[in-house]
């Protein structure tokens, strides 16, 4: 289904929300993840989150011991499961599954946009019990396992397949990076109905083509240096970098993903190094800096059903302090980051914790 049928698929809904969710829907493209690790050897997963208007995500606090059950394309149940560790993170669309967080055991999950790649596996309802939906696989992962060797030798017992997201109306193409407490990271993707399983060493994720061909795109830029280009003789004439940077001439600055995803691999990894993963946290949102939308910069070339500019923009970004197990956040609307702390939390409550993460900008007026 084309985007733009998509747009007027979603147009039959009767709720204004609908209706919002609808022309969002087509948008989501520019989210950008990086992995940081400190001296102290504490690793931070961090994102961006983008979508052309507000998707109404809160933090939610997953419970040790939560019935699960997985959706498959019929409406039918799907893979059914207890949680076995706790897990936190932020939603969306008041979903009880985390698109971005972590869990007890110190696992990041990202859940990220994969638009004209994705092509979930081929579902039989003679395979309805190990049946999730897209949506529903990053918590499967924090539900379930602590280590990314765990995800990876469990990932081919599961049947991942093109489900409808009601609140959108069609079924939204993703794919996923997992982190662990340790460093290790992989890319999960789901291309032409087969699992595919990418190792992920230094840690980016950005959205579509697939994972192995941004690793390839990479080679363009082996000219980057993280110092100044030294002064080019050229004949009679000496030829000087204008200043600061310039061994960084040529770094793609659009909000594409092959663009995102090569200065995302290029700042995390020329950053000074952090002492603590605190120190990390607070790196990592200064780094995805360079990756925030403004409403407007990153538009569609037609318009809703209302008149309404579709642009992305950046909802949300998010750091993973792996060994503290907390999950930072700061908002389009407010830029203070705000912390929640998985181990302060009732691990073992019955039902799933909701924090909002609304609010607005607080300036404070200074005076002598």
């Amino acid at each position: 289904m084309t985007r733009h049928r998509i747009l007027k698929h979603l147009a039959i809904a009767t709720t204004a929300f609908a209706l919002i969710i609808g022309s969002a829907g087509r948008s989501l493209f520019a989210c950008t993840g990086i992995r940081l690790t400190a001296e102290d050897g504490s690793v931070v997963h961090a994102r961006t989150l983008e979508f052309a208007v507000e998707i109404h995500s809160d933090v939610i606090v997953v419970p040790r011991d939560y019935n699960r059950t997985g959706t498959t394309p019929d409406g039918g149940n799907g893979l059914q499961w207890r949680s076995k560790y706790a897990s936190l993170g932020a939603n969306g669309v008041d979903l009880p599954y985390i698109f971005d967080g972590l869990n007890e055991k110190g696992l990041a999950v990202g859940t990220f946009y994969f638009p004209t790649t994705a092509g979930y596996m081929k579902y039989e309802p003679s395979r309805a019990a190990k049946t999730l939906a897209p949506w529903e696989v990053g918590s499967w992962i924090l539900d379930n396992f602590a280590t990314v060797e765990e995800v990876k030798q469990n990932l081919d017992k599961i049947v991942v397949s093109e489900v409808v997201l009601k609140a959108w109306g069609f079924s939204p193409p993703l794919h996923y990076v997992v982190h662990d407490a340790s460093g290790n990271s992989i890319v999960v993707e789901y291309v032409g109905g087969k699992l595919n399983i990418h190792d992920n060493p230094l840690g980016v994720m950005a959205n579509s083509p697939s994972f192995d061909w941004h690793m390839t795109n990479l080679r363009n830029y082996v000219n980057l240096s993280l110092t100044n280009t030294p002064a080019l003789q050229l004949g009679p004439v000496k030829l000087l970098p204008f200043g600061q940077g310039a061994g960084m001439l040529g770094l793609p600055g659009d909000f594409t993903p092959p663009s995102r995803f090569v200065r995302a691999a290029a700042f995390s990894h020329a950053l000074l190094p952090s002492k603590t993963g605190y120190d990390a946290v607070l790196q990592a949102f200064h780094l995805l800096n360079n990756f925030d939308i403004p409403k407007g910069v990153a538009r569609e070339r037609e318009k809703d059903e209302h008149g309404n500019i579709l642009a992305d923009y950046t909802l949300w970004t998010s750091a993973n302090d792996l060994k503290a197990k907390r999950f930072y956040f700061r908002t389009y609307d407010n830029s203070q980051i705000r912390m929640v702390d998985l181990m302060k939390m009732d691990l073992n409550a019955k039902e799933i914790i909701k924090i909002p993460m609304k609010g607005k900008e607080i300036i404070k007026e200074l005076a002598p």
